[in-house]
């Protein structure tokens, strides 16, 4: 491990995200990760440890489709994203042409539709074949929203605006329609910073886009050094406080991590000593550092906010080897932690060093209910979701529908439930929401709702 000086205790950043977006509802959760993709709940809220069935569950709805992409909360609303017509079955997908996109407005109270708007996609699409496209799917992107607007990504159909009423307020269909090499799909989702919505459209348009959020006009693009450099980055950007009144959008590319003035897109620092072909976690950002654990690099780091040009080690605080898969990291009182292959990982967010890691343990058939979905052959460590914390509790949704609550206030590992709420056989890959003490639950059928208020 390579070690530099420590810096002071952090402390996450819960409302920038909010300031920046000119609205600051303390519980919303109006992005991918929540505030600033921080997965941290903005409120102090009573969050629930043990549910079922028969226990705590609010609501369950059932989706007009699939997907991956995670709830958002806004005010009253909860929104989310599927698809439908194409891709439901391996092994007879269907016809394209009758492929779908959703947008589902929902009452966080009684978990009723409230609308549902459908977008026409780009064709061809990516085939639902090979890794990819059959793990993901067409809804992989989560929206964001302003408070005003929610805004939407579909890959190569481009990023769409609507008002709190479902009427679509533009279309920017010029984001590109290639394919990384993989065709995996892509899953970065969009963020909104000021007046701008950041679009990161890797392999579609091997660019980061910056849209006007009221019009959809481009603004600027940033393209990598090498013409395929973005084809392979499903990271979603995050924003940093640099100090001296700037902010800087902050991204993990291939082999290197950026620093984006939001107004311009003019690359204010990267950092290019990152290895790896690709990257596919989230930045975990707090008041004095830039947080990474990627595992497709095998490296986790500690970095400074703020620099210029191309940065050198110098910026870095710590880094040093990491075993993860997808999911991103979360900071909590000073701690990181992330869960890979079933284990999760906790170290000291200030110098990288390891506090614990545990195998997450396997609930029973006394756990109150509910069924545990079976792996697919070769997946034992394709969990998608990243962990959030609400109310001193880790929340981390596996695959298989078992959802571990664990003690984040203490620096030794203690599992405080196993938790299942599907009664059939479902997949779960999105990050949960939480707001108000609710937790917002999506598998590739239901969204749930989970409480202990009355």
């Amino acid at each position: 491990m390579r070690l530099w000086p420590n810096v002071d205790r952090i402390a996450p950043i819960l409302l920038l995200s909010a300031l920046l977006s000119g609205r600051s509802a303390a519980a919303d959760w109006p992005r991918f990760r929540g505030p600033n993709g921080t997965g941290l709940a903005a409120d102090a809220t009573a969050t629930p440890i043990q549910w079922s069935p028969t226990q705590n569950l609010q609501w369950q709805l059932t989706l007009p489709g699939p997907g991956i992409s995670c709830p958002i909360v806004v005010g009253r609303h909860v929104f989310i994203t599927c698809y439908s017509g194409y891709g439901l079955n391996r092994d007879n997908p269907g016809n394209q042409s009758e492929l779908l996109r959703h947008l589902v407005c929902v009452d966080r109270d009684s978990g009723k539709i409230l609308w549902d708007k459908t977008v026409a996609p780009f064709l061809p699409e990516d085939e639902y074949s090979g890794l990819g496209m059959p793990e993901h799917g067409y809804a992989t992107h989560t929206p964001v929203s302003d408070g005003e607007r929610v805004y939407v990504f579909f890959g190569k159909t481009g990023a769409l605006a609507f008002d709190m009423d479902g009427n679509q307020l533009w279309h920017n269909d010029r984001l590109g329609t290639q394919s990384d090499k993989q065709k995996w799909g892509s899953s970065s989702s969009p963020i909104v910073v000021g007046n701008v919505l950041v679009v990161s459209a890797g392999p579609e348009g091997r660019a980061i886009y910056g849209l006007n959020k009221k019009t959809g006009e481009e603004l600027w693009r940033v393209s990598g050094e090498k013409p395929d450099g973005l084809g392979n980055v499903w990271s979603t950007p995050v924003v940093s406080d640099a100090g001296n009144r700037r902010t800087d959008v902050v991204i993990g590319v291939t082999n290197q991590i950026w620093g984006l003035d939001p107004e311009t897109g003019e690359q204010r620092w990267v950092y290019k000593d990152f290895p790896g072909w690709c990257f596919n976690t989230t930045l975990a950002v707090s008041d004095e550092l830039i947080v990474g654990v990627e595992g497709k690099g095998g490296l986790s780091f500690g970095m400074r906010p703020g620099g210029t040009g191309e940065i050198t080690s110098s910026q870095l605080v710590w880094s040093q080897g990491a075993n993860n898969r997808f999911a991103s990291p979360v900071i909590f009182e000073g701690r990181g932690y992330y869960v890979s292959s079933e284990v999760i990982h906790c170290f000291d967010a200030a110098s990288g060093e390891e506090i614990y890691k545990a195998r997450l343990p396997q609930g029973t058939d006394t756990d109150g209910g509910g069924i545990r979905s079976e792996r697919r052959s070769g997946d034992e460590g394709s969990d998608f979701s990243s962990p959030v914390i609400a109310d001193g509790k880790l929340y981390f949704v596996m695959r298989t529908g078992e959802i571990h609550v664990v003690d984040a206030t203490c620096k030794e590992f203690k599992s405080l439930a196993v938790n299942r709420i599907a009664t059939e056989s479902e997949d779960f890959s999105a990050t949960p929401a939480i707001s108000d003490g609710q937790i917002f639950i999506r598998s590739n059928k239901h969204l749930y709702c989970i409480s202990s208020r009355p």
